[in-house]
């Protein structure tokens, strides 16, 4: 088997000038040495997580059920996926020369074989026989590239029994995948991963296949944003209340795009091309300035982990690929992985920036999935574009407020301050409510100097996958800005009021957002016997944002307006008064005031965590005082 890159420069030259793609037909004709800063982080960072994961692999050949599996320091089960760390295992040994990555890879696959294989190709996700499928797409694209580029450093035995294994899988996948029969990530990502079989195993049907698919995928885009759509029950596809699609950006960036760029490029599909372009301007626009993936309404989120989602590959293929498009795609890279460094530690991947301070054990998911396209951009290196953050994100430069018509999301930026405003309505499952942020809620605030200030978690704390999802330590308590009461130890929130309405002005350098929203429990019933219609008002100038609440009914119950503020419990908090608190980060002083008191919800700890998006908080909560109908809070950074 010849080493040759799979995505060709002649694929590149093929895409034609049609294209609003100025440079494209130069974009990999040399490589620019000031990319190299780009490739020293990402190939120190694929062997320290490739080191990170021998050192948690199971050596123990008395007990096959889990001899040569990744263990997991945070799960009690084996990842069935494990074995997709065929790719940069063996991508290490060829550049290192070192067996023992070729060991941990014979030792991935062992355990696969002897534990998820099945008889029909596929592998499972677990070790139940009857356990899903799906994720054979995964493993079949890790091992195709493992063997395309770096199959020679392996003996002639093994290879031809995991090309022979490649080929059953690619069988399954071709058998059962349609553009519909799942969420779209996965039709989506079979794009690529027949084509890329169907080209190491000289299989012209599952190249056609992938060529069906890719010309079905096409439609999947929303109306006015060009987002990717799908990401819902087949059950529960239709549209929402709204008429919105399910959207996910989480896996649209880390996993779908990726396979459909790939393929777009190396089979020249110029149409494709241009949806896709769109597509990743407008994903892009969701980057937070330090390469955060801000997807607090994604309708699964609850796989949100702030540098992307839980289970998927990382976002750097799609957008380092396409950076001669747009040199930002190329920002989006970089600034992701270098995210994705700060969240690692002891060479795994932690599920999100607080997790290393409050002393959460990693799931070693995240490692062996975001290792694979590190290794991927390594192997088309010479291909790939100029690669660089020098050309400023589009949320970092951002002023004014958008509205994605096809969400129903609003964001906001002025002087320092990023904000999200959620009245998204999709819903992932027809039948559990896993509710992201919506009903008009601040999904996040960013400051420019501090970071990171808000951030969304589910309404209530839900192992949708309890194979791919991490149990939450201690009390659950929600991070999504919100107005509550309690009625009968009953819930009601604006969280779950679906219907919300959001507009906005900018006007005398101060941005309003107005939401119109009612306080419902997880039914959507409203609450009765004390005031459920509300207004809450988002106001952001250069120096400060504020928060108004007001509603003109009256409050007859204890009802709240909580203010969850990121904050690891290092950093030092101030009661300046009942009604001013402040937070010292390393880089200034956040000061929060408040119309009434400021309290802090009962706690174990100094701060609470959750695992959606993994980051400690300090849950404030301001009450509506006796015959008031308003509540202000206001934040500001010195």
């Amino acid at each position: 088997m010849k080493r040759r890159n799979f995505i060709q420069i002649s694929a590149l030259a093929g895409v034609g000038l049609s294209l609003p793609m100025s440079g494209i037909l130069n974009a990999c004709t040399s490589h620019p040495e000031h990319s190299l800063e780009f490739k020293n982080l990402i190939t120190g960072l694929l062997k320290d997580w490739s080191d990170g994961m021998l050192k948690v692999q199971i050596n123990n050949p008395s007990n096959l059920e889990e001899h040569g599996a990744l263990g997991c320091p945070s799960c009690s089960h084996i990842h069935g996926r494990c074995m997709d760390a065929v790719y940069p295992f063996l991508y290490m040994a060829d550049k290192t020369g070192d067996d023992k990555y070729v060991e941990g890879a014979k030792l991935v696959m062992t355990w696969a074989e002897n534990n998820v294989s099945q008889e029909n190709g596929a592998w499972t996700v677990i070790k139940n026989p009857k356990s899903w499928k799906g994720i054979t797409i995964f493993g079949a694209i890790a091992l195709a590239e493992a063997l395309h580029y770096h199959g020679h450093v392996l003996d002639e035995i093994t290879r031809k029994a995991w090309t022979n294994r490649l080929e059953k899988a690619g069988q399954y996948i071709y058998d059962t995948f349609t553009i519909d029969f799942t969420n779209i990530n996965y039709p989506g990502t079979a794009v690529y991963g027949l084509n890329l079989i169907g080209n190491v195993l000289g299989r012209e049907d599952f190249k056609a296949k992938s060529k069906k698919l890719a010309s079905e995928v096409k439609v999947y885009f929303t109306e006015n944003e060009g987002l990717l759509f799908g990401e819902c029950k087949k059950s529960s596809s239709k549209l929402s209340e709204k008429g919105l699609h399910g959207v996910d950006l989480g896996y649209n960036v880390e996993e779908t795009l990726n396979s459909l760029v790939m393929y777009s490029i190396k089979e020249k599909d110029e149409e494709l091309l241009q949806i896709l372009t769109k597509s990743l301007n407008s994903h892009l626009e969701f980057m937070l300035p330090d390469g955060a993936w801000d997807n607090s309404w994604g309708n699964r989120m609850y796989k949100w982990s702030y540098w992307g989602s839980r289970t998927c590959d990382g976002s750097q293929p799609a957008f380092g690929m396409m950076a001669n498009i747009n040199p930002a795609f190329g920002t989006a890279a970089v600034k992701n992985t270098e995210l994705l460094q700060r969240c690692t530690a002891d060479g795994l991947i932690h599920g999100g920036p607080g997790f290393i301070e409050a002393g959460i054990p990693p799931c070693v998911h995240h490692t062996f999935t975001h290792a694979k396209p590190l290794a991927a951009l390594l192997d088309h290196w010479e291909h790939l574009p100029e690669i660089n953050a020098n050309t400023s994100l589009p949320r970092t430069t951002a002023d004014g407020v958008k509205h994605f018509k096809d969400l129903d999301v609003y964001l906001f930026a002025r002087g320092d301050w990023r904000g999200t405003v959620s009245a998204y309505d999709a819903e992932y499952h027809y039948k559990y409510d896993f509710r992201q942020a919506s009903g008009g809620a601040l999904g996040v605030l960013f400051h420019n100097k501090v970071g990171l200030l808000c951030a969304a978690s589910m309404a209530e704390y839900h192992l949708v996958e309890k194979n791919n999802q991490q149990p939450q330590p201690g009390k659950d308590i929600c991070l999504t800005p919100r107005i509550e009461t309690f009625k009968d130890d009953v819930w009601y929130t604006n969280l779950y009021d679906l219907p919300a309405t959001v507009k906005s002005k900018d006007e005398n350098e101060t941005i309003e957002l107005l939401a119109d929203v009612k306080l419902k429990n997880v039914d959507r019933e409203d609450v009765t016997e004390t005031a459920s219609v509300f207004n809450i008002a988002y106001i952001c100038s250069t120096n400060k944002t504020e928060i108004k609440v007001a509603t003109k009914q009256d409050v007859k119950a204890q009802t709240a307006f909580v203010l969850p503020i990121i904050s690891p419990s290092s950093e030092v908090v101030a009661n300046l008064s009942e009604n001013e608190i402040t937070i010292q980060k390393p880089e200034g002083l956040v000061t929060i005031k408040a119309s009434g008191p400021i309290k802090i919800k009962e706690i174990e700890g100094k701060r609470t965590f959750n695992m959606v998006p993994g980051v400690e908080a300090l849950p404030l909560e301001v009450f509506f005082e006796e015959e008031s109908k308003t509540i202000e809070l206001s934040i500001t950074v010195s």
